[in-house]
């Protein structure tokens, strides 16, 4: 296999590079180094037999979820997603312990144990779920899009799907419904190359995934997935003409996953070359290092949250593992919706 491009994650074209503080730089590194170091310790747990079933892993595409998450009233908008979710979980605001405790199957955990790794939901912060089958999400957060829309409450729902689940018949019947109402959805496809383990030129006629709306006519923008601030201006654009009432969009994220597409995948289809070129070139979080040495912070800033990272990831993995199992009583709770007295 031929050593790929080191533009692999790069979009053809990339807005004027965004600007923000040293504040808001430190913030982002902050959100996505807790996401890369939560994962790295799920992918542990997973190896020791703590955490069942399958784990997808969101390490390389950290910038996505943290660039998107500032355009998000968190509790008023709506976030759902496919099952690679633990990133977007965090970014909304979940307690690490609480999706630390769901993946290792406890009762603390924010679906008391029975949602695992794949099918994790929290009202609260507008965060309603990751689902295991490929697509599905997308015609769920178009519902969501109806309903913000049918309330006139101004509520935007962010649809995340992959490059595998673009080509998904249910994701073109929702894009008409949502143009046809002009809801309030961003979808945003997080093109991190490869799907399963197909790459995209071998499994889509097109690859221009922002443009899959353009039968239906919405209209959608290409952005470099691996840069948190052009990701979070794509996302704050499209938000904008959202609340205003303009419709959907489609926001591509070119970016690039790490590991396998889940923990029990070797990624045998891409060589460990192509793999370190990204790693070294492309980075989310070394990329935003070199914008924080730019906007003047020191080591001492960075040490300071990498410390305190450390703390948080492992009081999460703590608080899983001396977290009792969930009773087998809880079979039979959460299953239907008690009728209002």
């Amino acid at each position: 296999m031929a050593k790929a491009p080191s533009d692999k994650t790069k979009p053809k074209t990339i807005p004027n590079a965004p600007q923000a503080s040293k504040e808001d730089l430190l913030r982002y590194y902050r959100e996505m180094v807790l996401i890369r170091r939560f994962e790295e310790r799920a992918g542990q747990l997973y190896g020791m037999g703590l955490i069942g079933g399958f784990c997808h892993l969101y390490i390389g595409q950290e910038a996505v979820a943290v660039g998107v998450q500032e355009s998000v009233k968190q509790g008023h908008d709506k976030i759902i997603t496919g099952y690679r979710d633990h990133g977007h979980m965090l970014c909304a605001g979940m307690d690490p312990k609480e999706v630390m405790a769901e993946l290792t199957g406890r009762i603390g955990g924010s679906s008391k144990g029975k949602g695992g790794s794949m099918h994790m939901f929290d009202v609260p912060t507008g965060f309603y779920g990751g689902h295991g089958i490929v697509g599905a999400q997308v015609a769920l957060g178009t519902g969501l899009a109806f309903a913000g829309w049918y309330r006139g409450d101004d509520s935007v729902s962010f649809v995340y799907f992959g490059d595998g689940a673009a080509n998904q018949g249910q994701v073109y019947e929702s894009f008409n419904m949502a143009q046809l109402w002009k809801l309030p959805a961003i979808y945003i496809i997080e093109n991190n190359q490869y799907a399963m383990g197909t790459s995209i030129e071998r499994s889509s006629a097109t690859t221009e995934l922002f443009q899959r709306g353009a039968s239906f006519g919405i209209p959608g923008e290409q952005v470099d997935g691996m840069d948190v601030l052009a990701v979070r201006d794509a996302a704050a654009r499209a938000v904008k003409r959202a609340r205003e009432g303009g419709g959907p969009f489609i926001l591509e994220v070119k970016t690039y996953r790490y590991r396998g597409h889940s923990m029990s995948d070797p990624a045998k289809y891409r060589t460990k070359e192509e793999v370190d070129e990204v790693k070294k070139t492309r980075d989310p979080i070394e990329h935003i290092k070199g914008l924080l040495d730019q906007a003047g912070a020191t080591e001492d800033d960075l040490k300071s949250i990498d410390s305190e990272i450390k703390a948080i990831v492992a009081e999460a993995v703590q608080f899983a593992q001396e977290s009792p199992e969930p009773d087998p009583s809880e079979l039979y709770t959460d299953v239907y919706v008690e009728a209002a007295q």
